[in-house]
């Protein structure tokens, strides 16, 4: 999946809390829903989008699916910040060059 795609996965606000409370430790569905005020299908659909991005990693354990963060689904979007990374501290110093010239 590329980083445009994943943009698109993190982009609803529900995912990203799934995410938020999955960074601390492996949950079910069931503990994941708590707070949430959503459905268990609806629940159920965002764990598949986030399976299906390569974000979210499954364990089965009898009738119960345990759900994780899979670090490495996040590549493409390190990926895509390392290359803003290195743009940015260039173009931040030649802005402040310019300031400077202006304040003078």
């Amino acid at each position: 999946m590329n980083e445009a795609e994943l943009f698109k996965v993190l982009a609803d606000p529900t995912r990203r809390a799934i995410l938020e409370r999955l960074s601390g430790e492996e949950m079910t569905a069931t503990d994941l829903r708590e707070g949430f005020a959503i459905s268990q299908p609806a629940m159920s659909q965002h764990l598949a989008v986030l399976r299906g991005a390569g974000l979210v990693a499954e364990r089965r354990e009898g009738r119960y699916a345990h759900y994780r963060i899979a670090p490495d689904g996040f590549a493409p979007l390190h990926q895509w910040l390392a290359r803003y990374r290195d743009f940015w501290p260039s173009r931040i110093d030649s802005l402040r060059d310019v300031l400077k010239e202006m304040d003078q």
